[in-house]
């Protein structure tokens, strides 16, 4: 039974070697794809905000100069870029252009309607076509004028309660530190970086569409003919499907080995440790064997198969997280994510790295392995009819 299965299985691996189409799609589509989209995607995640504002001073007072030495700070920051005008036509032009994203007006008179407790505005001139920036821009004059108000109600107060001296009163206002600040932490997380989020992803996506060959290729030799042939020869039906999931699995795991590889050293994805990465490419492409097995002992022939197969494998992509990160998502779309082997294998790897053991990856294997014996041994059991005399 060994050696005949061994001579199936080296069939069917000459065959694939010899297919370019399969090349084509176990290496090259799903390498290049990957290369693509982290060069275009991935170095605008990299980037940090910044947008551009403008701001025409008409007033020339204390209010006004505080407002664009605020700008000044938020500038040296770098999240905003200033650019300077000397006309409020000129500033609204940059805004309409789309040269910046949001223009200030001071208008003259603004910090002496202030000083006199009098109504005063800003003129926040946003470009609806850069939303994000706007938004910004925005917020920035927004936080002022209630940094502004809030000196003006403490000062308020104060003369409220007995003060005679404004000048006074606002210089303390000002030099009065905050009673209240922000601090900033971050958490050690378990984030892809892009590259290796769409290595891994791209990985997991083309290994349902690899592993298909070797098991459609029990419906092929029945269409083709050739399976009447193989039967009457010294082989047992369990030889030939042992054989040819054999070659399957290996065509499976030779691909994505070689993308785990190419994709390491040409662009700098970290997949984590190898016996890990090994296992799991070996849980995925099980699963996916399973997957396919099941859906081809269902379908007529072997365009239908791989049609369902395809509809499949990009509705639990999607759903699994193969295309865009979905492990924080909450809700029923969650719920649904977690029935598909993609999602445990974009979180194993993802584990892995971060740099955590086997023991840490045991979840989402088991999980994997849990999706292949279920398909797999309907798949299995229904494969016996694909293999007899028709």
């Amino acid at each position: 039974m060994i050696g005949a299965a061994f001579t199936i299985t080296a069939k069917d691996l000459k065959e694939r070697f010899r297919d370019r189409s399969a090349i084509m799609l176990a290496i090259v589509v799903p390498l290049g794809l990957a290369f693509v989209m982290n060069l275009t995607i991935g170095p605008l995640a990299d980037q940090s905000f910044n947008t551009g504002v403008t701001v025409h001073d008409a007033d020339g007072g204390a209010i006004a100069t505080g407002f664009v030495e605020m700008l000044a700070d938020v500038e040296a920051a770098g999240f905003v870029d200033v650019k300077d005008v000397t006309t409020a036509a000129e500033a609204r032009g940059l805004v309409d252009d789309h040269s910046v994203s949001t223009a200030y007006l001071l208008p003259e008179g603004l910090s002496d309607a202030v000083a006199a407790n009098e109504e005063a505005a800003i003129i926040v001139v946003a470009d609806p076509d850069q939303p994000i920036g706007s938004q910004v821009g925005t917020a920035l004059a927004d936080g002022f004028v209630w940094e502004v108000n809030a000196v003006r109600l403490s000062i308020g107060t104060a003369l409220a309660l007995g003060g005679d001296d404004l000048e006074a009163l606002i210089v303390a206002a000002g030099d009065e530190p905050s009673p209240i600040s922000l601090a900033s932490a971050t958490t050690e997380g378990r984030g892809f970086d892009f590259s290796t989020f769409y290595a891994t992803g791209i990985a997991v996506f083309f290994m349902f569409f690899t592993v298909q060959f070797g098991v459609l290729s029990i419906i092929d030799e029945r269409e083709n003919g050739t399976m009447p042939r193989l039967l009457v020869a010294p082989i047992s039906r369990q030889s030939i499907l042992v054989g040819k999931l054999v070659a399957s699995f290996l065509v499976g795991m030779a691909s994505t080995i070689v993308l785990w590889l190419a994709t390491t050293l040409l662009m700098g994805a970290e997949w984590g440790g190898s016996l890990i990465v090994i296992l799991l490419i070996a849980a995925g492409v099980t699963a996916a064997m399973g997957l396919t097995a099941a859906i081809a002992t269902f379908a007529k022939n072997a365009e239908q198969a791989g049609a369902i197969t395809a509809f499949v494998v990009v509705v639990f992509g999607v759903l699994g997280g193969t295309f865009f990160p979905v492990s924080r998502i909450s809700g029923a779309f969650a719920a649904i994510s977690r029935v598909t082997p993609h999602f445990w294998l974009m979180e194993g790897f993802q584990r892995s790295s971060a740099g955590e053991g086997i023991v840490d990856i045991l979840p989402a294997i088991g999980a994997i392995l849990a999706f292949a014996i279920v398909l797999g041994s309907i798949g299995l059991f229904r494969a016996r009819d694909l293999v007899r005399h028709q």
